[in-house]
């Protein structure tokens, strides 16, 4: 598996699945989740709702798949990022998740490019540096068997940066 950062919207980079930082409702928000839902359309919404219908809400470290409507990506993984509150209430092992089970399900749907955003970095607190690393490990030993690229966009220069340095 090949992995690369690029400084650009998520939502304009052509993969066959992009990865939502979502919230636990499913129902859209800020930052990289409202940019998502505006881009992508009601259909991705419509789906949103019936994986709450059917399931609830989404757990923190877990993931759900949907279509990604208007966006040049085939499909939006959906995974809820922890909010920082120290590194007390195991917020590492679940960034973790975001992407394991990210990449789970990009293999479960045959999806070969993924792109991620940073999750947990904005609104929720997660210190940059360290949501970098663990970004990059966790997606370096998962045994991918479908998914051949992911690519780090990263919104902000800062966060660019450090994915920059840690690749080289």
């Amino acid at each position: 598996m090949t992995i690369s950062v690029t400084q650009e919207d998520i939502t304009k980079i052509k993969v066959d699945g992009i990865v939502n930082a979502a919230n636990s409702s499913l129902m859209g928000g800020g930052g990289v989740d409202g940019a998502i839902h505006r881009a992508g359309g009601p259909a991705i919404l419509e789906e949103c709702k019936h994986i709450r219908n059917k399931q609830g809400r989404c757990d923190t470290g877990q993931a759900v798949i949907t279509t990604a409507g208007d966006l040049p990506a085939r499909m939006v993984i959906h995974t809820v990022g922890p909010i920082w509150n120290g590194g007390q209430r195991d917020e590492a092992a679940l960034l973790k998740q975001c992407y394991t089970h990210s990449l789970e399900l990009a293999e479960e749907h045959g999806l070969t490019r993924v792109a991620f955003p940073n999750i947990s970095t904005g609104v929720f607190g997660f210190p940059k540096e360290m949501a970098c690393r663990i970004a990059l490990e966790a997606v370096r030993r998962f045994p991918a068997q479908q998914v051949e690229e992911v690519i780090f966009a990263c919104f902000d220069p800062e966060n660019y940066r450090l994915y920059q340095e840690a690749l080289d």
